[in-house]
């Protein structure tokens, strides 16, 4: 098969969750056991960082591998989803494995995944693992993919866990309270391994607290042990909390016999973008206007970031924004301003919400606008109408951001 034919069967034949939601969502192990043990248990042979949490994780886990990179570290990264291709998911020093790695192991390893029906993410997970494997690289940072506990990424047993800001989001699998979302992601802690957690979130630190005394877990809270504000490439003001995760890490890192300076790490989150290839975290797209994008999508990340809209100078503001069917839209759209141009979109992927549903959803918070087509039409609109003087801000859902970008 082509690489095209390939990204096909995967993406048609299998469920996703990125595309299709709580369908493709499996709350099992037992799959990614299967297909590691039938290649030979790769993911027993790297070393790695494992990142869960609502917010942040991925900008995180990009922050970590930029600093490694710099510190002449052979650095895997493996995230989800991807923006613009595929290959983006699995990176060694921020080169996208190749088409033809991936078209080989669906070739080598098609049958097994047809006979025990193995979801998408299950069979990246194994592609990932042994890709790493085989290139041997010194370490690689694994992002899990939903929650933590279950997620297919857990079996790894690595030498830092790493848990990000907790937010409402995935509510249908992962529970209704932040406590319930919280300990799906402490699921990835492990006895005995150190794991950072970025912030003392009131609502959900005793669950942490508990998880890793009952594993005999070290347990650093970043926002108490990292008292230095790093400034990095990633411009938005929640990289803050990020990048204190980072810190925290790379220092337990070093704690363990990994050399890294300072220098390298101050050097590395200066250079994520460059270092990772990372896109969609409060990006430029434009001037005159000027036009931005971030992939904040839940209320947490969505606070941080119309925060950080207000605080620019403009005129007027004009936004573009598409969401997911599943979004609990009563918890997001009150948090938009209501003096802005709206511009309503869907995403184009199964699980996009009518624009035209989404309009009339807004419309009862005060928030209006008119809908179109497509993303790139809805984007267009805002640049006829927008002055050199103006904002165009880009968002509301991963899928949104990457037809953009």
């Amino acid at each position: 098969m082509t690489y095209k034919a390939t990204l096909d069967w995967m993406f048609s034949q299998l469920p996703m969750y990125q595309r299709q939601g709580k369908i493709a969502f499996k709350k099992d192990l037992t799959n990614t056991l299967s297909l590691t043990a039938h290649l030979g248990n790769p993911h027993q042979k790297f070393k790695s960082v494992h990142v869960a949490g609502t917010n942040g994780k991925g900008s995180t886990s990009h922050m970590i591998a930029s600093v490694l990179h710099e510190a002449g570290y052979k650095v895997g990264l493996y995230t989800s989803p991807h923006l613009k291709d595929f290959r983006e998911r699995i990176k060694i020093n921020g080169n996208c494995i190749s088409e033809k790695e991936v078209v080989q192991f669906i070739k080598n390893n098609k049958t097994f995944l047809e006979q025990q029906k193995l979801s998408f993410f299950e069979m990246t997970v194994g592609l990932a693992f042994d890709y790493f494997t085989k290139q041997e690289v010194d370490i690689a940072i694994i992002e899990v993919g939903l929650g933590g506990r279950l997620d297919s990424t857990n079996i790894i047993i690595p030498e830092v866990s790493v848990i990000t800001n907790i937010g409402f989001d995935h509510t249908q699998m992962l529970g209704n309270t932040l406590p319930e979302i919280a300990f799906e992601k402490a699921g990835i802690i492990k006895k005995g391994i150190p794991v950072v957690v970025s912030e003392r979130q009131p609502e959900v630190q005793n669950v942490f607290l508990k998880r890793s005394e009952e594993l005999a877990a070290p347990l650093y809270f970043a926002d108490d042990e990292v008292t230095e504000d790093y400034k990095s490439d990633l411009l938005g003001l929640y990289q803050q909390k990020n990048s204190k995760a980072a810190v925290q890490t790379l220092l337990v890192l070093r704690k363990q016999g990994f050399k890294i300076s300072d220098k390298e790490i101050k050097k590395g989150l200066l250079e994520v973008v460059k270092n990772t290839g990372l896109l969609g975290r409060w990006q430029t797209l434009g001037h005159n206007p000027f036009i931005i994008c971030d992939t904040a999508h839940n209320k947490e990340g969505l606070t941080y970031v119309l925060k950080q809209l207000a605080e620019q100078v403009f005129e007027k503001l004009h936004i573009v924004i598409g969401v997911v069917n599943d979004k609990d839209l009563s918890s997001v759209l009150p948090l938009f301003p209501k003096n802005a141009i709206y511009y309503f979109c869907r995403p184009d992927i199964p699980r996009g919400l009518d624009a035209d549903e989404l309009r009339i959803e807004a419309s009862s918070f005060q928030i209006n606008g008119l809908s179109y087509s497509s993303v790139l039409q809805a984007l267009n609109a805002a640049k006829s109408n927008a002055k050199s003087t103006d904002l165009i801000f880009v968002g509301g859902s991963t899928f949104v951001v990457a037809e953009v970008v």
